[in-house]
């Protein structure tokens, strides 16, 4: 890698950045960077992180409405995304569970030398973002796909379904479809208290199921079932495994 590390900052907090940034000076004789987008929260973020060719973004911790360890693993969704740095008012021994899914981490105040340390892991590029997707460290509120070089955010809230298709699964909104890089099986372990599963293949959220009604019977007689949504006209079918659970809820729900 040739130039300056190009950065993102992504903090709450004007005066952090600026800190930041000052520290980012006073490194420069030892290690060039560039600053080439700033944010102060998740959701601006992600907005400049594909517009921006970005080599490490230093991530706050805590931030309101999405904090960074689910900022994190979104931009871990770009095609050549960018080595995460998290910046945490935690002390070492609060930190410990994020060290498998960041190139390093920082504690504030942040020390120059420190930040110098940390960034120059970043050179030579050895980083593996996919570590921050197997890391289970919180539970997202968002999921994300890229679309047309854009990261869309999902809401899981406003998710009806997930249902698997081929090396893709689909989520469904009301409004619309989107296909995230996800899989099912972890988006289970994931979402198990807001998302049952129906189907080898299919997951509803527990508030969307309205009803279940019979559909055609199968070879061997038995009733076939179906689950009725809210807001969408779709009917998803229920496996005769599934269908005990499918059932209770129904029965639970009145």
């Amino acid at each position: 890698m040739s130039g300056p590390l190009r950065l993102l900052l992504v903090d709450d907090e004007a005066p952090a950045r600026a800190r930041l940034r000052d520290l980012l000076g006073d490194i420069a004789p030892e290690l060039a960077t560039e600053v080439v987008a700033e944010a102060a929260d998740g959701f601006a973020a992600l907005e400049q992180a594909p517009s921006s060719a970005i080599d490490v973004a230093l991530i706050d911790i805590r931030m309101p409405g999405m904090d960074g360890v689910e900022l994190a693993r979104h931009l871990a969704r770009l095609p050549d995304p960018p080595a995460v740095i998290f910046v945490t008012a935690f002390d070492r021994y609060a930190v410990q569970a994020f060290e498998l899914a960041a190139l390093d981490y920082l504690v504030k105040p942040v020390r120059a030398a420190r930040l110098a340390d940390a960034l120059k892991k970043a050179r030579p590029r050895t980083y593996d973002a996919n570590r921050l997707e197997k890391s289970a460290l919180t539970i997202r509120q968002n999921l994300s796909c890229l679309e047309r070089g854009r990261i869309l955010l999902v809401p899981v809230a406003q998710i009806l379904y997930f249902r698997a298709e081929q090396k893709y699964v689909t989520a469904r909104t009301e409004e619309r479809e989107y296909l995230l890089e996800e899989s099912l099986v972890h988006l289970e372990s994931e979402f198990s208290d807001r998302f049952l599963r129906i189907h080898r293949s299919c997951l509803v959220a527990r508030n969307a199921l309205a009803g279940v009604e019979h559909a055609t019977e199968e070879a061997d007689g038995e009733a076939r079932w179906q689950v009725i949504l809210d807001r969408v006209a779709e009917r998803l079918p229920v496996s005769r495994r599934q269908w005990p659970q499918v059932k209770a809820l129904v029965k639970a729900r009145g």
